[in-house]
């Protein structure tokens, strides 16, 4: 797919839709650097908790995050056992750790903190400036890269999205409860969806896939007819 133009390419949808899988399998077909929105917000996140700034409430130090932000540098390097990217938090690899449930029950709100999105969206926006890039999260079609020549939104059920979530945990070999995961899935689809700053919402021209029950080459073949379609349009 070397010769093809080079474009940006925003994967949005809920946690645990998907997304993230996609985004990789695609970036890997069309040789691409894949950008991990989440993971960033995930680093950032990890930085709040094991700085105090997250109080046993969940109640943000806005104040003291808003500060440290100049000094929380999240970057990607690649394993070079496994050749998969992995989240770097000041240098330290955080990969493990920003996946765990005590990140995952406190991101949202920090999500939410206009200052940290305006920190993170310039950095993505920085990332993606050369093109040929696929971006995954939120409000990459909407806000980060509103002119994006491929949007897609991606959705699946609650319970769904859940269980994909509980097995994953599981996998890694880390402590999860269904309920529990299914009760961190519902509370963050309420603050994306309400929070004042880019609220999670499907771009107008982007294409929705449904993602309950279907396979990675199917999602691969629905990506790639839409990518075609994409380019040559451009064309």
């Amino acid at each position: 797919m070397e010769n093809q133009p080079k474009i940006i390419i925003a994967i949005d949808g809920y946690s645990s839709s998907g997304k993230s899988t996609m985004a990789k399998d695609l970036a890997r077909r069309l040789g691409y650097v894949y950008i991990d929105s989440g993971a960033m917000y995930r680093a950032v996140t990890l930085y709040a908790l094991d700085h105090g700034m997250v109080s046993a409430d969940g109640s943000i130090d806005v104040t003291a995050l808003e500060a440290a932000l100049p000094g929380i540098d999240v970057s990607f390097a690649v394993n070079p056992q496994t050749g998969v990217s992995e989240t770097m938090l000041n240098g330290v690899n955080v990969e493990r750790e920003i996946r765990t449930l005590r990140v995952s029950d406190a991101v949202s709100p920090v999500s939410a903190i206009p200052a940290v999105r305006q920190c993170l969206t310039r950095q993505q926006q920085a990332m993606g400036s050369r093109k040929g890039i696929v971006m995954d999260g939120r409000d990459i079609g909407t806000t980060v890269f509103p002119d994006a020549e491929m949007k897609v939104f991606v959705e699946a059920s609650p319970q769904v999205r859940a269980m994909r979530r509980y097995k994953e945990l599981i996998d890694k070999g880390m402590p999860a409860d269904y309920d529990e995961v299914l009760h961190n899935v519902t509370e963050r689809d309420r603050i994306d969806r309400t929070r004042a700053v880019s609220p999670l919402r499907r771009a107008d021209d982007a294409h929705l896939l449904a993602n309950d029950n279907i396979t990675r080459e199917q999602q691969m073949e629905i990506l790639m007819e839409i990518y075609r379609k994409t380019v040559g349009q451009k064309a």
